[in-house]
């Protein structure tokens, strides 16, 4: 495991809801975001990820115009997408679009690309459904020839052809952090490994130590392709109040809700009290507690799966900003401090 975890913040924007439980404007959600992640930035964390959603339950369509507005108001943290939906997306626009943030914040940009959970984005841009799996393997194997920042020449079925054409802007140092998102497919863990990027695991449900074999797999894939070791980061969602109870009476309707509005779309049965309580135990995906809990679930995980960084899902639904505010703070002054010693102790 490397010497020391980062941890990390994501949001999708979710739209949340005022103290009459009325739903919040779209702008005042991007608002409230700016001051969450410089939240972030102050209590020291070391990333803070934007989803990109085309729907009415998140505010964010155009991560980084968000995360340009971040970099003007925070110093050090580290900012990225989670994730960047390339299939749907132009990988030239997206490798111009990152470069921009990368020097508007002087060096702090990463890219978080996958395939997203939700398909919006295919009508609306015009994309084909049916070329799901084409589309996401094709911008790939171009943003990857474009991550090395010199002429590109490349050809495919769904783009138009590069002939030694440059991009621009360059990045300052000549290397754009770049992650592949994988929710759990092992040919997305093998594409990650040969094509030599980062991999950042998206576990939102069942036990970390699950995705312990995809770890594996990547790691004898990057052998396999003659490459070195390289980070591997989890994604999982969360909540951090005072006190056990307190953290999960906060969450669970927000929570819930979240979870029904979704599941109807995808066939999901509804959540019950008894479901939540086992996802939030000691070997569930979600990290939800006192801050001593949370970071002995983080360690947990950290040290069956070797991570390079722990991402916390830290907006669920209309789960209120005031809270996430505060969670946040408990995140990075608490939770932090503890999740470090834990693992400095035993490293």
């Amino acid at each position: 495991m490397p010497p020391t975890l980062e941890l990390g913040l994501d949001t999708f924007g979710d739209v949340t809801v005022d103290a009459s439980g009325k739903p919040l404007h779209h702008a005042q959600v991007l608002r409230n975001l700016m001051a969450e992640a410089e939240l972030a930035d102050q209590v020291g964390l070391s990333f803070f990820g934007v989803g990109e959603h085309h729907r009415d339950d998140f505010a964010v369509s155009a991560p980084e115009v968000v995360l340009a507005a971040i970099a003007t108001r925070t110093k050090q943290i580290r900012l990225g997408s989670a994730v960047t939906v390339l299939s749907s997306d132009d990988p030239v626009r997206v490798f111009q679009r990152f470069s921009t943030l990368d020097a508007l914040s002087n060096g702090r940009a990463e890219v978080i690309i996958g395939r997203g959970s939700f398909t919006e984005s295919f009508p609306l841009f015009g994309f084909k459904l049916e070329q799901y799996e084409q589309l996401f393997e094709e911008r790939l194997d171009l943003f990857v020839e474009l991550l090395k920042e010199g002429p590109t020449t490349w050809s495919g079925r769904t783009r138009a052809a590069l002939k030694d054409q440059r991009v621009y802007p360059p990045t300052e140092s000549g290397h754009l952090r770049t992650w592949v998102a994988v929710g759990g497919t092992p040919q997305s863990v093998v594409r990650a490994a040969q094509y030599g990027l980062p991999l950042m695991l998206a576990v939102i449900g069942g036990d970390h130590l699950a995705f312990a074999p995809f770890v594996d797999l990547y790691k004898r894939g990057l052998a396999a392709a003659g490459k070195g070791p390289l980070p591997v980061g989890v994604h999982s969602p969360g909540y951090v109040a005072v006190t056990d109870e307190q953290a999960k009476e906060d969450l669970w309707p927000h929570f819930q809700a979240m979870h029904g509005r979704i599941g109807k779309e995808r066939g999901w049965p509804p959540l019950t009290r008894q479901a939540f309580e086992q996802m939030a135990g000691p070997s569930g995906a979600l990290c939800v507690g006192a801050p001593a809990t949370v970071a002995a679930k983080i360690v947990r995980a950290a040290r069956a799966l070797g991570l390079a960084r722990f991402e916390l899902k830290y907006s669920a639904g209309t789960l209120p900003h005031e809270k996430m505010m505060r969670s946040i703070e408990l995140y990075g002054t608490e939770v932090a401090p503890l999740v470090h010693a834990q693992l400095g102790a035993t490293s």
